[in-house]
């Protein structure tokens, strides 16, 4: 069907830098939405970027100025940028992505396995 693989997670100090990736593979005819979930313990997994596929944004508040989305539309990945990380930014990162496969027209959602992001010194 559609697999996503993320990567880049790993622990990093405030203030620092990390880029997160993430690989959609299948059988796609098209992939629409794409984005950024991460969950914390006790907390409801929460939306931290979107993006369309004409390449419209959005951002959770906590995060606006600090991360940015990115996609390539032909090697079908999506990635996520992320500066000036805050201790509040640590949780479980997972990939999502809106997508048709080559012989179904309807659009589901597809979810990647996440990839920890540790924010400490």
């Amino acid at each position: 069907q559609v697999q996503l693989v993320e990567s880049g997670g790993g622990l990093v100090q405030p203030g620092g830098s990390l880029t997160l990736s993430c690989a959609a593979s299948g059988s796609i005819r098209i992939a629409y939405d794409m984005g950024w979930y991460r969950q914390t313990p006790g907390k409801q997994r929460e939306l931290v970027a979107a993006i369309t596929r004409g390449g419209r944004t959005n951002y959770a508040d906590s995060v606006k100025g600090r991360f940015t989305i990115s996609r390539d539309n032909v090697k079908n990945m999506v990635y996520l940028q992320m500066t000036s990380v805050k201790p509040d930014d640590t949780g479980v990162y997972y990939c999502n992505v809106g997508a048709e496969t080559r012989w179904s027209g309807v659009r589901e959602d597809y979810w990647g396995q996440g990839t920890q992001v540790t924010v400490s010194s």
